[in-house]
């Protein structure tokens, strides 16, 4: 049975890690696995899962905490998978993000049935959108295109795709390596320029919109109000 579904668990136990992962796959899930924050933290710059399984203890850092990093950058459903059962540790996990906490030790049938559920939930979300608007600037997802006004940018198709994953991430530094492999679909082998050729030209074309393209020396690009 093919859930369609992608699962991110971050498990810093080999061998639950390798227990979990198996039993979602079994399930019908494709299974991204992490034993640490910063393996995390490199599967969601490249992948946009349907659940998050968390734990909390890591040897990177604190599942808390790391919830909390991430709600605003990705739209999965967070399910805390944690030794930690104090009524205090659940409501900080459920009121920091997650969805769902379940408590070590656990069945994995209980495991897989709330992954099934959050699934379901997600799919049901899952209504793309065609258009997004910042002020007087709407892209059209369908159409490829960017409008000041009504006015047609004539953008390139890596300007478009560019712009489109900086708007959603407004505000947020996107690194030139990040952009490249997303916007040019290979890792960055060193030359930025393609990179910097086109937040260039995008940033001439949408300043009227009141919107720029900035250019944070040394750490990437930011979609931001002038």
């Amino acid at each position: 049975m093919d859930k369609m579904g992608l699962i991110l668990l971050v498990e810093d136990n080999k061998d639950l890690n390798f227990a979990n992962s198996a039993a979602l796959r079994l399930r019908g899930y494709t299974v991204l696995s992490a034993e640490t924050l910063a393996e995390a933290r490199d599967h969601l710059s490249k992948a946009e899962p349907d659940v998050i399984l968390l734990d909390v203890m890591l040897p990177d850092g604190d599942g808390f905490d790391f919830c909390g990093e991430i709600r605003n950058q990705t739209e999965a459903h967070i399910i805390f998978l944690t030794a930690k059962s104090e009524h205090a540790d659940r409501m900080r996990g459920l009121t920091g993000g997650g969805e769902d906490y379940i408590t070590k030790p656990f069945h994995a049938e209980e495991m897989l049935a709330r992954v099934d559920i959050a699934v379901r939930r997600r799919g049901k979300e899952k209504t793309p959108a065609q258009k997004i608007t910042k002020g007087s600037l709407t892209i059209d997802l369908i159409m490829g295109q960017a409008f000041i006004n009504g006015h047609d940018l004539m953008l390139q198709k890596k300007e478009f795709s560019l712009l489109h994953l900086l708007m959603i991430r407004e505000g947020e530094v996107v690194s030139a390596e990040e952009l490249y492999n997303k916007v040019w679909g290979q890792p960055l082998a060193g030359d930025k320029n393609p990179v910097q050729k086109a937040a260039s030209n995008l940033r001439k074309k949408i300043e009227e919109s009141g919107y720029t393209v900035r250019n944070d020396y040394g750490s990437g690009y930011v979609f931001e109000t002038l």
